[in-house]
């Protein structure tokens, strides 16, 4: 059962291996294809996963912005052990730091107010998680629960931020290339036509054209190149980070608090920098929601279920691999979209399928090696057990 269990996994272990196994210029070819077919999926609209009663390159701009939040968050639950159910609050945070920097009461460019909401959420982090990180478990769960309903409610009551009305016409990212100028040049650099397909037989379409870089409310195309290049440099971060000394005190303080307080781990320390580094992330996915395509947040925008399908997120692809959160992040933003054809039952195919992964797959769909040693190890154990029980029974 173990075996079936961890088949994903095991398959995913071994690209692993063969990547790192392979010579440079092997290595560079592979990440070339890789980045090169994400760049263009909402281009090449594959025919299987595509959507049609929705555009795709939405979906694609929800899936990767999905992603993003779930890399931040398994900083916080999957590296140092933290369970955070109200990481809606830092998204909120950052989504309307932005919408007030560049609309509501000041009118800076998006690029300036982008590091700004960064900061404000980071420090909102720092000053949720020192006071109540000496708290562990269920306990730090209800205090961060409130904490992201605290945030939803503020922003419903307090006219500075809009209030219950939200605020509009949030400023989109700076414009790369020629402006546009209305209503036939629409600018950009140069325009990419898209896939159409008959079945399986794609034609060229250039009356619905991805014009480069141009933000604004017609395509989201852009958006979605755009939080992509970030998702990547996060996850070079994410990377070093957790090879670095940081990451081996959070995996310590991960397994065994009290073991790692006696080997001289200031595990306070440390995880109140894995609370301040997920708030980070998820101000920044958040600064990217407020200016995407519709260009307005409310309260209503940042519900409680949202903090809920955060974790999902982690738990579902494997807290504490970073692939897997990619994974679980992209897979619980598509599911909803790709279903919306059956718009009764959507949510409850959603939910089955994700009740059905929890029971099928408890570790997630790509869990860390560690995971997958300490699984295989105890059933090693039971086995060497039960041979020896065998042998006393046929004395």
């Amino acid at each position: 059962m173990m075996g079936r269990d961890l088949g994903i996994a095991r398959r995913w272990d071994r690209v692993v291996d063969g990547y790192q196994s392979s010579s440079r210029p092997v290595k560079i070819v592979a990440v070339t294809l890789v980045l090169v077919l994400a760049y263009a999926l909402p281009l090449l609209r594959p025919p299987i996963i595509t959507t049609q009663s929705i555009d795709f390159g939405g979906v694609m701009f929800r899936v990767i912005a999905f992603a993003l939040v779930a890399l931040g968050l398994n900083i916080v639950i999957g590296y140092a052990g933290l369970l955070d159910l109200g990481y809606v609050g830092f998204y909120a945070c950052g989504a309307y730091t932005t919408a007030v920097l560049t609309t509501y009461h000041w009118h800076w460019p998006f690029f300036l107010a982008l590091p700004v909401a960064i900061l404000v959420t980071m420090v909102t982090g720092v000053v949720l998680g020192a006071p109540t990180l000496r708290v562990r478990g269920d306990y730090l769960a209800i205090v961060t629960l409130g904490f992201g309903e605290i945030i939803r409610i503020t922003v419903t009551n307090v006219e500075w931020l809009g209030a219950a009305a939200g605020i509009k016409d949030i400023a989109h990212p700076n414009n790369i290339g020629k402006a546009p100028t209305p209503p036939f040049d629409p600018g950009g650099m140069f325009a990419i036509p898209r896939l159409t397909w008959q079945g399986f037989v794609p034609t060229v379409d250039h009356k619905h054209e991805t014009h480069v870089l141009i933000f604004g409310a017609l395509d989201a195309i852009p958006y979605y190149w755009l939080v992509l290049t970030v998702l990547i440099l996060v996850l070079i971060g994410d990377r070093l980070i957790k090879a670095s000394r940081v990451g081996r005190a959070w995996e310590a303080t991960r397994e065994d608090e009290d073991a790692a307080e006696l080997m001289g781990v200031q595990t306070f320390k440390y995880k109140l920098m894995a609370f301040a580094l997920g708030a980070a992330i998820g101000g920044l996915s958040g600064s990217f929601y407020a200016s995407s395509q519709s260009g307005y947040i409310n309260p209503l925008s940042f519900p409680l279920l949202l903090s809920m399908l955060f974790v999902a997120s982690v738990i579902v692809g494997g807290a504490g691999n970073r692939w897997g959160a990619i994974a679980g992040g992209a897979l619980v933003a598509y599911l909803p979209e790709r279903f919306r054809d059956f718009a009764d039952y959507r949510l409850l195919v959603f939910g089955l399928a994700l009740t059905v992964l929890a029971v099928w797959r408890p570790e997630g769909l790509l869990p860390p090696r560690r995971t997958r040693r300490a699984k295989k190890a105890e059933a090693q154990i039971e086995a060497l057990e039960e041979g020896e029980l065998d042998e006393v029974d046929h004395a």
